[in-house]
């Protein structure tokens, strides 16, 4: 019999999956999920607090003494939740507030990959629209707009010439597209390629490797169309080896790993 009280942070598919899985774990007494959606309920109870209100959510855990909080989604990590259950004792699977900046600011998150060698595409910041305008004028390749802040796989802009560099600030920077999100923003240096996505598991202080995956990033058929969150993603990927794993997993995760244990 289970001994174990837990809580799934979040309402879609990943946390689905999540929950499916811990369905199936002999230690797992209760499952609950707030806020879930259909599936979710048919594996546990669902609870109608939205994932990024903290207060609900800590008092939630209090009540049901909750032993274990899985969180999902980018929001309730970078609002600082694992912060706030760590204070009041109660485990939780997902990072620091300090370490969600990684997620929440492709600004900061640029600076950090330079400070610690990792290798990351070309790119300027920029806080003033007419400056981010200006500086298309000294360069020669294509870039990529961002937002610096969360915008739900929507604020990237994957652009084919300065015409569309110059749409993409104006939409965010001056049209306010993405609210306080789009207040800064990067503009890199497009890359073309394969596109692989590597996740891991982290203890703080070591890597280990999940599959491989590719997303689905462009919302039309045949890679047609602006970037987007939730189109899905595919795997397993027969054009990823052992070594070009090995390659992230030195070259990228691990760095970043002992980057953010230097801080």
């Amino acid at each position: 019999m289970g001994q174990l009280k837990v809580l799934v942070v979040g309402g879609g598919g990943r946390e689905h999956a999540i929950t499916w899985a811990l369905s199936k774990s002999a230690q797992v007494e209760r499952l609950y999920i707030a806020p879930g959606n259909a599936g979710t309920g048919t594996l546990g109870e669902n609870v109608p607090i939205k994932a990024d209100d903290l207060a609900g959510l800590v008092e939630f855990v209090q009540a049901q003494a909750i032993d274990f909080v899985v969180v999902g989604p980018e929001a309730p990590l970078v609002l600082g939740l694992v912060d706030r259950l760590a204070e009041i004792g109660v485990k939780a699977f997902g990072c620091s507030e300090a370490a969600a900046q990684l997620e929440a600011s492709k600004v900061f998150s640029k600076a950090f990959m330079q400070e610690h060698g990792i290798p990351t595409a070309e790119y300027a910041t920029f806080d003033d629209p007419q400056d981010a305008l200006n500086y298309l004028g000294t360069i020669s390749h294509q870039v990529v707009v961002k937002t610096d802040g969360l915008a739900a796989g929507k604020g990237v802009f994957v652009c084919d010439d300065r015409a569309q560099a110059e749409q993409a600030i104006k939409t965010i920077m001056q049209d306010g597209a993405f609210g306080t999100a789009g207040a800064q923003i990067v503009i890199e240096e497009r890359m073309t390629g394969r596109e692989v996505s590597v996740l891991a598991f982290s203890d703080g202080k070591t890597v280990a490797l999940m599959p491989p995956m590719r997303d689905h990033k462009r919302i039309f058929d045949g890679d047609h169309g602006p970037n987007t969150g939730g189109m899905g993603a595919f795997g397993p990927l027969d054009d990823v080896s052992q070594a070009d794993l090995e390659h992230f997993q030195t070259t990228v995760l691990q760095p970043a790993i002992d980057g953010m244990a230097e801080r």
